[in-house]
This record gives structure tokens, sequence and C-alpha cells, in this order.
């Protein structure tokens, strides 16, 4: 969930409570469980946001890949470092692929980005061109928005052409 969206929760549910206890105290008609049913639905449209930028983001990344043409299964070849925040925020993790194969070849690598629980943060899709032969390249995959908390990287899918 982006800090945006967990301050946006934050407030929903700080709402929820002021306005949960003044309806208990008041006789204004409108009961404790008619507010907080609201609150809960505005808290899961909040969540609900969140899971919609993720669902984006897969399938921008499965478009990216199904463009990449005549690719053959290069897991193997790719390693990623520990993921680190960058400056803006974002979180990045450096890519190496190993080209084992007689010629140059092209690379496409799709980064998950989850969280200690396996929760898909985040998915990003990068190309590394031209990696000569029996040589390594490196690249950076950056997460498309800020990600909070503990952040892993894995490699999803890479092919090579």
């Amino acid at each position: 969930m982006t800090a945006k969206a967990t301050r946006g929760l934050c407030a929903v549910l700080l709402t929820t409570t002021v306005i949960t206890t003044a309806a208990a105290c008041s006789d204004n008609g409108g009961s404790a469980s008619d507010t907080a049913s609201r609150a809960a639905s505005a808290a899961e449209s909040v969540a609900s946001r969140g899971a919609d930028v993720v669902a984006s983001a897969t399938a921008a990344a499965s478009e990216k890949l199904k463009n990449f043409k005549n690719g053959v299964d290069a897991t193997s070849d790719v390693r990623l470092s520990a993921p680190a925040t960058a400056a803006d925020g974002r979180t990045t993790t450096e890519i190496t692929v190993d080209n084992s194969t007689d010629a140059t070849k092209s690379y496409a690598v799709q980064v998950n980005f989850r969280d200690p629980k396996g929760k898909l943060l985040d998915v990003v899709v990068v190309t590394v061109g031209d990696v000569a032969s029996h040589t390594s390249r490196k690249a950076t995959a950056r997460s498309n928005r800020k990600l909070s908390g503990e952040v892993e990287a894995e490699v999803g899918t890479a092919l090579r052409h």
C-alpha cells in the first residue's frame, strides 16, 4: 500500500473512531452500527484502490512480456540484489543478466516486489538489451510507486531472445 493510501486509511479509521463514539453517545437517530458500517465500507474502498494499482501493474507487465517475441525461459540467467529505497522513495533492485549463449541476446525480466508474507506489492518488467555472448550486464528495476515496509524482490519471469 502506498504511503498516500496508508495515510488515507489512517484518516478513515480515525474518523470512524470519532464518529462511532459520537454516534453512540448521541440521540440524533443514527446508530453506532450504521456509522461503523459506513466507515468499514470507506476503509474497504481505500484498500481496493491499492489492489487496483497492483492489478494494473501486473497487466502492464504481462502485456510487455507478450510483446517480447520468441522468448525462451532464462530465469536461471538472472540474479537480483537486495531491494533498496531510492532517493525518490521507490524501491529498486539491481538485475544482473548472465548470457551463457554463443550469441548476443536481449532479455525481458519481470521483477515482483512482495512483502515478507508474500503479498504482491508491485510488478515491473525491465528489458536488458544486447548482452554480448558469455558476458553479464546490469540494469535496475524500479517500482512503479513508493512501497512501504519491508520489501523483497524476486524474478517472476525472465525471457531471452
